[in-house]
């Protein structure tokens, strides 16, 4: 069986990530000290323009790899969806890190099916909702967890890449 250009993408993305490191962490401190004017609207366009290419149901990786932070209201949301009290829903899905976030216990996510598919999408987490956070606003503050984010999302990836083409700083 052949391999798709997302499988093959996604096998090379840590080692793609990894040789494009320290120059995506000096591009984001330039960023941060001095964002552009239209740093939000350039954003909006990168991410907008990417997600037309990039289906996240080919991938899902990062539902694979890595957990959202899970907030009071997404607990509650989520607990009365599944019709349990947020208590069992907590028990049974979610552990609290070091850093005393609500993480989920185990991945992949238990939430993901073998088609890629969310099982809770409609009340999904806001971290999942906003991931991999390439159209927020006050974009030069989230550098760190973009950098982190082109090890497991090839959509951040591209956008940090057409980032470098189009911002100059």
């Amino acid at each position: 069986m052949q391999k798709g250009h997302e499988q093959i993408m996604l096998e090379q993305l840590p080692q793609k990530a990894r040789e494009r490191e320290n120059e995506n962490r000096r591009f984001f401190r330039r960023l941060k000290k001095k964002p552009p004017k239209d740093l939000d609207a350039t954003m909006q366009e990168l991410h907008h323009a990417e997600f037309q290419r990039t289906d996240c149901l080919s991938c899902a990786n990062c539902c694979k790899t890595t957990g959202p932070l899970f907030t009071r209201a997404d607990i509650d949301r989520i607990s009365k969806h599944f019709r349990m009290k947020a208590a069992k829903f907590e028990e049974t899905y979610l552990r609290t890190d070091e850093d005393g976030d609500s993480v989920l216990q185990e991945l992949p996510c238990p939430f993901l099916g073998t088609d890629n598919y969310c099982s809770i999408y409609e009340v999904r987490p806001k971290a999942c909702r906003e991931y991999p956070h390439t159209d927020r606003r006050k974009f030069e503050q989230l550098g760190k967890l973009t950098v982190k984010n082109t090890y497991i999302c090839p959509a951040a990836f591209n956008i940090v890449e057409e980032m470098k083409k189009r911002i100059r700083v």
